[in-house]
C-alpha cells in the first residue's frame, strides 16, 4: 500500500472542514449573547466549531470578561489588563442557560491572574445560579490553573459541576514556548487535588497535536493523566488562529488520533476524544458519564 502524498507546506488538509451555517438557532444564540453583554469562548477564541455547536443551541459561555493576563501562544483571546469584575455576570449566564434550555452548559474563563482567587469565587456564583433555574442542567467548568491554588480549586469544587476541567494543552518540553506563564505540574496537581476532594467528581483534561510534539511525549503525558486520576481526555488538531501565533509543524491524519484513541482507552480512561476538529467543549453534552458511569469513574 502506498504512503499518502505528502502536504504542501501552509497546506490545510482536506480532512479538516469546517461547517459554515448560520442557521435560526446560531442567530438566536448570537443575539441572546449581546443582549446579555455575556462573552462565549466560541468568539473569543475563534473556535471553528462554532456554527456546528451553535446551531445545536450549544455553547461554552467565557466568564471573568473577555481580556487574559496571560498571553499564551495558541489562543486567540485578547490578553493584557482585564477591567474590574462584573458581579451580574453569573446570574446573566444562568439566565442564558435558562433561556435557551441547555441538558448541559460549559463554563470557562480567561486567565485572571490578577485577582487573589483567580476568579473562582465567580466560578462557584455562576454554577450555583445555574443549579437555582436549571436544576436539571449538568454543568461543566474549564478552568485556568488557578496558578497552582489549590484552595481556589476547592472554591469550585464545593460549587458541586458534574465535570471539573482543565487543559494541559501541550508536552512539558513545549511549556515555554507555547504556553509560558504555566506549570505542567501545577495542572495535573489542580486535577488530582480535585479527586481528592470529590471522588465522584469527573475530572477532564485536553491537548492540542501538531506543535511539535512526538508521539512518544504525548503517551506520557496520558499516563501522567491517568496517574493522577484523569476520567476523561479529548485530543484535537491545533490550528493556527493568526499569523501572530504559534505556526503548525504538522497536521495528524484521522488514522493516527484513532491510534491514540485506542492507546489512551488501554490505560483506562473513562471516556476519550480525538478528532483533527475534536476540542475540549465540542460536543461536550456527548461525554456527561451517566450516574452508573460516573460511579464507576469514582471507584
Amino acid at each position: 500500500m502506498s504512503e499518502p502524498a505528502p502536504l504542501v507546506p501552509g497546506q490545510i488538509p482536506p480532512w479538516i472542514r469546517m461547517r459554515v451555517r448560520e442557521g435560526d438557532n446560531f442567530k438566536e444564540l448570537k443575539q441572546l449573547v449581546q443582549q446579555r453583554s455575556l462573552h462565549t469562548v466560541c468568539e473569543e477564541a475563534r473556535c471553528p466549531n462554532i456554527f456546528d455547536c451553535w446551531s445545536r443551541r450549544t455553547a461554552t459561555f467565557m466568564i471573568l470578561g473577555d481580556v487574559c493576563t496571560r498571553a499564551c501562544r495558541f489562543c486567540a483571546v485578547t490578553s493584557g489588563r482585564p477591567s474590574e469584575l462584573d458581579l451580574g455576570e453569573p446570574l446573566r449566564v444562568a439566565e442564558s442557560v435558562a433561556q435557551l434550555g441547555l441538558r448541559h452548559a460549559v463554563i470557562t474563563s480567561v486567565d485572571r491572574d490578577d485577582l487573589a482567587d483567580g476568579g473562582a469565587g465567580i466560578f462557584a456564583r455562576t454554577i450555583r445560579a445555574i443549579r437555582r433555574r436549571s436544576p436539571g442542567t449538568t454543568v461543566e467548568v474549564l478552568t485556568p490553573d488557578f496558578q497552582g491554588d489549590l484552595e481556589a480549586a476547592r472554591i469550585v469544587v464545593e460549587a458541586g459541576p458534574d465535570i471539573f476541567n482543565h487543559n494541559t494543552e501541550t508536552v512539558p518540553r513545549l511549556y515555554s514556548r507555547i504556553r509560558p506563564k504555566a506549570v505542567y505540574a501545577n495542572s495535573l496537581g489542580l486535577l488530582r487535588h480535585v479527586k481528592q476532594l470529590a471522588p465522584q467528581m469527573v475530572t477532564k483534561s485536553g491537548l492540542m497535536v501538531g506543535l511539535g510534539e512526538e508521539e512518544g511525549e504525548l503517551l506520557e503525558v496520558f499516563r501522567n493523566m491517568r496517574a493522577h486520576h484523569i476520567d476523561v481526555l479529548t485530543v484535537g488538531q491545533y490550528l493556527r488562529p493568526t499569523k501572530k501565533h504559534a505556526e503548525v509543524v504538522r497536521y495528524y491524519r484521522p488514522e493516527e488520533f484513532a491510534r491514540l484513541k485506542e492507546k489512551a482507552l488501554a490505560m483506562g480512561f473513562g471516556h476519550v476524544e480525538a478528532g483533527p476538529m475534536v476540542r475540549s467543549s465540542y460536543h461536550a453534552d456527548e461525554q456527561v458519564p451517566s450516574e452508573a458511569r460516573k460511579s464507576l469513574l469514582a471507584g
